[in-house]
């Protein structure tokens, strides 16, 4: 009887897993739009007076702390690659005016919306100038990367194909089936593997994976597999501030640090481990650790 009790149980955390999987998919290409409770429980074919309960149960917040998140996120990353006005970008996000959007962008990335624009522009002129760049003009410094020896960690990884900036819809996709699964805690660790050079081909093409620490009793299944992370010795640096800006540490790792390192990287994917909780954690305050194997 408690056999048949635990599979029962099991089944409806995977069935829940799946609804609430096509909730984010539909997410991804209608986060610009106004969304409702009802809308999204269709999507997941429950209750409107039971789907935000289960939403909260396996994603871990609110259903307005997603939107608002991810919104601004998007609307971080148009700041910086986009010329969209302020205004139009407030309204994708879902904001009524430019006001309410500027104090919610200012209360999570620590600027307001402009002056996160002008420190993106003004990031990319100093990449791209020469190099007589005054040494004070350096963000990073070279005594902050760490040579570690670092163990291998068992993960399950959900495969994301396209702009790396997007590839929090996969972790939420690969946390609601570790959910199902039934061994998702607020407190494991979440990586993210990257196979392309984000400057060497089509968004569209770049290939990654979102991955969650896994126990060894986890067996991947449909588009989930399991694998270990590369581990083994790497430099890692650790940065804090919001995704949306992690291609700067990136680029400087590999434009400034590593040929003055006389360190050779390994065969082997870099990757992040992402040191606290986006949920919870205000974007200025998110904690990436960058790892480049090296040989």
């Amino acid at each position: 009887m408690k056999a048949t009790e635990a599979n029962l149980k099991a089944s409806t955390r995977e069935s829940y897993s799946k609804r609430i999987d096509r909730v984010l998919e539909f997410l991804v290409s209608h986060l610009d739009e106004p969304l409702d409770i009802h809308r999204l429980a269709e999507e997941a074919h429950l209750s409107a007076y039971h789907f935000h309960r289960v939403y909260v149960a396996m994603i871990g917040e609110t259903l307005a702390e997603t939107l608002r998140r991810r919104r601004l996120h998007m609307a971080a990353v148009s700041l910086i690659s986009s010329s969209l006005p302020i205004a139009k970008i407030a309204e994708r996000a879902n904001y009524a005016s430019v006001q309410a959007f500027t104090r919610a962008f200012r209360e999570a990335y620590g600027l307001a919306p402009a002056q996160y624009r002008l420190h993106g522009k003004l990031s990319a002129a100093l990449r791209h100038a020469s190099q007589s760049i005054p040494k004070e003009k350096v963000m990073f410094h070279l005594k902050d990367v760490a040579i570690k020896t670092i163990p291998q960690v068992r993960v399950a990884a959900l495969e994301h194909r396209g702009d790396y900036q997007q590839i929090g819809h996969s972790f939420e996709k690969v946390a609601a089936w570790a959910a199902g699964k039934g061994f998702l805690r607020d407190d494991i660790r979440s990586f993210g593997i990257y196979y392309d050079d984000p400057m060497s081909k089509p968004k569209n093409e770049l290939v990654s994976e979102a991955c969650v620490e896994a126990p060894e009793t986890v067996v991947g299944e449909g588009n989930v597999r399991v694998l270990k992370t590369p581990g083994g010795k790497c430099a890692v640096f650790e940065f804090t501030g919001p995704y949306s800006d992690l291609e700067k540490p990136w680029r400087w790792l590999y434009d400034t640090w590593l040929p003055q390192s006389g360190e050779e990287p390994r065969d082997a994917p870099p990757y992040e481990e992402y040191l606290n909780d986006a949920r919870f954690t205000p974007p200025s305050q998110l904690k990436t650790a960058i790892c480049i194997p090296l040989r």
